[in-house]
């Protein structure tokens, strides 16, 4: 201490104290905003403290004339520097209207417990299941005087409750008060709305049912005028009965015949123009077919049944032939006609019951007394005769013949009266006489000797072939000079072609070389050169 006193600090212009002072008004300006400002504040807490850490951190070291300033600054703007509450420090926001909680620097106190809290996580809500999609194909069936018929198809969507079932609503034109017809879901595409006033026009919707909600409605797009719409009779003849229906006898003949026309036609069913005996046949007719039914046909009901379809003078006919069936009776008047060699001939007669069928052949089978089984020999035969052939010598044959229609073979067939024994038949061998021919012949060469030129030491061959009969002599002649057992020399004769070989010849082995063919009609001769080089 040396008893100076420290100069009087110096007055801040008034142009650095403004200068200083100017960041205050900012930070006094949240408690101006008022309710609205903290709110808006709110969802930018952490963005703004994670900004204001560091420079606040830096701020912490600043010099100690700092507060002085500031305050020097309040003191002389008072009305700019609103009073800052004592129990929390001022808060510092970087964009207009927003409030974060600052960030304490080193040494400074710790924020007091009155700070906003955070904000609480939004915890997850689980989906809610959504409702059925709209019906589809909405459309009008059939339309009466009383009532109408609706048709749809199920919608796309049904959810995973899975479909309850379908509510039909109704409306009359010009009005707007909606009546649900059913009072209970169903799960049917298809529905008849019932007692509705002739001449009314009504708009119908559908809509889906789940145990999530209900669907957006399937409207139609016009009103239904409920009328009858008039429909000329017509029957639809099924194709397969367009023919002849053929049933066995006891079998079940049910028959469905669809028709159309409105209002409903008359059904009437008759047989060779008298009504039917319905102590044999059914008779049940529908607003759309009509069924033929008998329990078990008999032959008797064969025929041609006509149904007619009427509406107020106009109708529609159509015919029903039935052919009831059965297999045939055995053919008559079945006999051997002959027996010869090998072959048996059978005929007979067509049966005189063809089971109300066309007979479509027989089948003859054949039996033989040793061994006693029948075997099939011909199969639907067309005729009535046949031959039967490849017998066994020594057997003794049976035969029967089974006829055939459509419903098969039957029941019964004709046997034959007699059999047919194969008898050994007693032969003898008389060669067939062939007239003699005069074969004698003199001898003719028919390919004569050719000249030939050989080379020494090799040996060759001479060839010719000549006829004759009785067989020829052959005699080979060198120069006129008979060639007799030389060892030089081999001869040879094999069905008529004559060879002579000459083994390593030398030169003075070449000349002219005859051959000459005797018998005791004449001879004949042929010679050629042989040269030895």
């Amino acid at each position: 201490m040396t008893g100076k006193t420290a100069p009087p600090a110096k007055k801040p212009s008034p142009a650095v104290a403004k200068k200083k002072a100017a960041p205050a008004p900012k930070e006094g300006a949240a408690p101006k905003e008022g309710a609205a400002s903290k709110e808006e504040a709110a969802p930018k807490e952490g963005a703004a403290s994670k900004e204001e850490a560091a420079p606040k951190e830096e701020a912490a070291p600043a010099p100690a004339p700092a507060p002085a300033t500031e305050e020097h600054t309040a003191t002389e703007h008072p009305p700019e520097q609103p009073p800052a509450p004592t129990d929390k420090p001022a808060p510092t926001s970087t964009e207009a209207g927003a409030e974060a909680t600052p960030v304490p620097a080193e040494g400074s106190p710790a924020p007091s417990a009155e700070s906003p809290a955070p904000a609480p996580e939004p915890t997850l809500e689980k989906p809610k299941e959504e409702p059925p999609s709209c019906p589809l194909s909405l459309a009008v069936e059939e339309v009466s005087e009383n009532s109408f018929t609706l048709t749809w198809k199920a919608p796309e969507q049904m959810g995973r409750a899975g479909l309850d079932g379908y509510v039909v609503e109704i409306c009359k034109d010009g009005s707007s008060d909606w009546k649900a017809v059913n009072q209970e879901p169903f799960l049917s595409t298809r529905y008849t709305i019932p007692n509705l006033g002739s001449g009314d026009k009504i708009h119908v919707r559908v809509v889906a049912v789940s145990a999530s909600g209900t669907s957006v409605p399937a409207t139609l797009e016009q009103p239904v005028l409920i009328r009858e719409i008039l429909q000329l009779p017509k029957i639809r003849m099924p194709r397969h009965l367009r023919e002849t229906y053929i049933r066995r006898v006891g079998d079940a003949v049910n028959i469905m015949v669809p028709f159309q026309g409105k209002p409903q036609p008359e059904v009437s069913w008759t047989k060779g123009g008298q009504p039917l005996d319905t102590s044999r046949i059914n008779i049940r007719n529908t607003a759309r077919d009509t069924i033929f039914y008998i329990r078990q046909a008999q032959r008797g009901d064969s025929g041609k049944y006509e149904l007619t379809v009427q509406i107020n003078g106009a109708e529609d006919k159509a015919t029903l032939d039935i052919q009831v069936v059965e297999p045939p009776g055995p053919p008559q008047n079945l006999k051997l006609v002959d027996v010869w060699g090998f072959n048996v001939a059978l005929e007979w007669t067509p049966p005189a019951d063809n089971g109300n069928s066309e007979i479509k052949g027989y089948r003859v089978q054949k039996s033989d007394k040793k061994s006693g089984k029948w075997f099939t020999v011909l199969e639907r035969c067309t005729r009535t005769s046949c031959t039967i052939s490849d017998l066994i010598i020594g057997n003794t044959y049976s035969f029967r013949v089974f006829s055939e229609n459509i419903c098969g073979l039957s029941d019964s067939a004709a046997v034959a009266s007699g059999v047919a024994y194969i008898e050994k038949t007693k032969t003898t061998y008389q060669p067939e006489k062939i007239p003699q021919r005069d074969m004698m012949e003199p001898p003719k060469f028919t390919q004569p000797l050719t000249d030939r030129t050989t080379t020494r030491g090799y040996s060759t061959h001479l060839f010719c072939s000549v006829r004759g009969f009785p067989q020829p002599k052959i005699i080979w002649l060198k120069n006129q000079m008979e060639i007799r057992e030389d060892p030089k020399y081999i001869a040879l004769i094999d069905q008529g072609v004559c060879s002579l070989e000459i083994r390593k010849p030398g030169p003075f082995d070449g000349g002219v070389y005859t051959c000459k063919a005797v018998n005791p009609l004449g001879e004949a001769s042929v010679d050629c050169r042989l040269d030895v080089k």
